[in-house]
């Protein structure tokens, strides 16, 4: 990864870490090498996260699987907190069974914090790849993903939309959808 991916890869971070509670249980599908994870190192609770590309790690409070992320994944039903994807939306074709099962293992409450770019980065990255500043991985992934489409993808399964906020000089977009907590009955 280059200097320009870094620093993408960074600012990212930044926009999801202030949605991450402490002792959240993460599940971070395109995790690459664990990068987030092991930047909110004590902050969280037992996480995973997933990346066929990722070399398979048993760290403090995280282990990474070297494999897509991918319905049924085995994982327990609502057993995280927070379901995070930094700029992974875009390489997922059939974005159904993510849906399903990010809705199914999030708890009640939870929050799936995405990080979606816009189709007119493909061509800013493809520049900087020429100059070799930037790597721009998997690029030919995105199959140019609407990112305003984000929250009907989610609501289909049963997410609401919590905030929504353009970054990178309106380039990419934080989405923070939540999973509702069931009404109590006679309240």
């Amino acid at each position: 990864m280059r200097l320009i991916d870094r620093l993408l890869q960074d600012w990212r971070a930044r926009m999801a870490r202030p949605w991450i509670r402490p002792g959240d249980r993460l599940l971070d599908i395109g995790c690459h090498q664990g990068e987030f994870l092991a930047s909110l190192g004590d902050r969280i609770g037992p996480s995973v996260g997933y990346d066929p590309l990722t070399t398979a790690v048993n760290g403090k409070n995280y282990r990474l699987i070297a494999q897509i992320f991918r319905e049924p994944t085995g994982l327990e039903q609502e057993s995280f907190d927070a379901v995070v994807m930094l700029a992974t939306l875009e390489h997922v074709r059939d974005k159904g069974p993510l849906g399903r099962e990010c809705f199914r293992v999030l708890r009640p409450g939870g929050r799936l914090i995405l990080t979606v770019p816009s189709p007119a980065i493909d061509n800013i990255i493809r520049f900087f790849r020429k100059l070799r500043l930037a790597d721009g991985m998997s690029l030919e992934e995105h199959h140019d993903y609407d990112p305003w489409i984000t929250p009907r993808v989610f609501s289909s399964h049963g997410f609401e939309l919590e905030h929504h906020r353009r970054f990178q000089l309106g380039l990419n977009h934080l989405f923070v959808l939540r999973k509702p907590t069931p009404a109590v009955a006679g309240r």
